[in-house]
């Protein structure tokens, strides 16, 4: 491979220092049962706990004392790698001068600052952000933000929101309605009303094994005119999708697709949502995803990597247009949206906001994460012949890896794995039979050589079984 640059080199000096020791811990000395924990097997992690105490860099700290390298940026959120000083002194310096300042009718500098440098950062006429504590929230407020648009704009029967099958967008009402993953759905009953979804976009037949977007599967899009001619565009007020769909086992966008769903929405005036809760900040070597597809959406949701995962924080940005009319629309000296949290724009995470948005640009890393992929491509490829490997598929620094099922036990060979990883040093992520990574934007040539080798070498182990 052609050697790393100089610059290159001096931003993952940084990524090569381990944590300092962390106290040990035994976790049986901890109540475990009153932790009711999210997406987790409850009763399975209990009986054999993995436990965090530590982070710094590119790696966490177990209860044990052991060194675990993190090869998903946390939970596709922590991008300049954890603990980072600037980030860490922002958040103890704001809680110390003002640690929480009431979102309605009182603001306070930071807020303002963080939706300032947005607008800077995004593209078109992206220019007005509305704060949320998390990607779930994003959503939801996006959601409503589209339905309050248009009936500011005198189309108020236009309620119908349009998904994706295998669509994550999050685990509130609103964002389970539009998604499309069944699991996260069944036990729920039917949420929202006025909801429909596109087909996905993932066929092994045409789609495995490929490096970047898919050449199959632009057409797909055109589905979306079929769901107009159903309902009527008058009805549909937006379409949401994720760029890149992450929590669904990595599916990458074919070659045009975005593009032909922009198109369709703008013939029949309906809004296109960007969920970039994972892809925004650096993810797919661009500041954004639509950065890098080229296309302006509508209505953006960010989080995860907003604040590098230090503070939670979600955004919703619209174009000028949607905030404009909204606004408008309401009389004299009125609340324009009735929608908000306690902790919109709180100190402390647009303290964490701000800093790592400076992180990110004095280290480049946006620009690292592109000169990265190619490497991080030739690497995850590299396990295409292995065991049960059924796909591999990647777009800037994630990428996925399908494995065969089981029979009659789906989900339990990549669980398998990720354990198995996780004794040898590496924490991976899995969603199905897919294994997902997503390494912090800080790794180095040599860290995505031990990532997918141990990877690779568990794969190995594992054989035939």
């Amino acid at each position: 491979m052609v050697a790393e640059s100089a610059r290159t080199r001096q931003n993952t000096v940084l990524s090569n220092s381990l944590p300092a020791t962390a106290p040990l811990m035994n976790p049986r000395d901890h109540d475990l049962d009153a932790y009711w924990m999210p997406f987790t097997a409850n009763r399975q992690f209990k009986a054999a706990p993995r436990m965090l105490v530590a982070a710094k860099d590119m790696h966490f700290t177990t209860h044990d004392g052991r060194q675990v390298l993190d090869g998903i940026a946390g939970l596709w959120c922590v991008n300049a790698g954890h603990a980072r000083p600037k980030i860490v002194e922002a958040i103890r310096a704001q809680a110390g001068a003002l640690d929480y300042s009431p979102a309605f009718q009182m603001g306070h500098p930071l807020a303002f600052e963080v939706a300032a440098r947005l607008k800077r950062m995004l593209p078109g006429d992206l220019d007005y952000s509305f704060f949320t504590n998390s990607g779930s929230e994003a959503v939801d407020t996006a959601l409503k933000i589209a339905l309050a648009y248009h009936r500011a704009r005198g189309e108020g029967q236009r309620r119908w929101l349009i998904g994706r099958e295998r669509g994550y967008h999050g685990a509130n009402f609103g964002g389970m309605s539009v998604g499309g993953i069944p699991a996260n759905r069944k036990a729920f009953g039917n949420l929202l009303a006025w909801v429909d979804h596109l087909p996905q976009t993932h066929d092994l037949e045409h789609n495995s094994f490929s490096r970047g977007q898919p050449a199959w599967g632009a057409h797909l899009a055109d589905a979306l005119e079929n769901i107009v001619a159903f309902h009527d565009a008058s009805n549909i007020a937006a379409v949401i999708v994720e760029p890149l769909a992450g929590s669904a086992g990595v599916l990458v966008p074919p070659k045009g697709y975005l593009e032909r769903l922009r198109q369709i929405c703008d013939k029949h005036g309906i809004l296109l949502i960007f969920d970039e809760v994972i892809t925004g900040f650096g993810r797919l070597g661009a500041s954004f995803g639509c950065e890098r597809f080229g296309i302006v959406p509508d209505i953006i949701c960010l989080a995860k990597g907003l604040t590098n995962g230090a503070v939670p924080m979600g955004a919703v940005t619209v174009r000028k247009g949607i905030y404009e009319q909204t606004i408008k629309a309401a009389p004299e000296n009125t609340i324009e949206l009735f929608h908000g949290y306690t902790y919109s724009g709180h100190p402390l995470a647009a303290a964490a906001a701000l800093a790592s948005l400076d992180v990110f640009e004095e280290e480049r890393l946006f620009e690292r994460a592109a000169e990265l992929s190619p490497y991080f491509e030739h690497a995850v490829h590299g396990l295409r012949e292995l065991p049960h490997v059924i796909d591999v598929r990647n777009l800037g620094m994630v990428a996925g890896i399908e494995l065969e099922a089981r029979p009659g036990r789906p989900g339990t060979r990549a669980f398998e794995v990720f354990q198995r990883c996780y004794e040898k040093g590496v924490l991976i992520r899995t969603t199905g039979d897919i294994i997902a990574l997503s390494p912090p934007l800080i790794i180095s040539k040599g860290q995505i050589d031990e990532l997918v080798g141990t990877l690779g070498g568990v794969l190995r182990e594992m054989g035939r079984a």
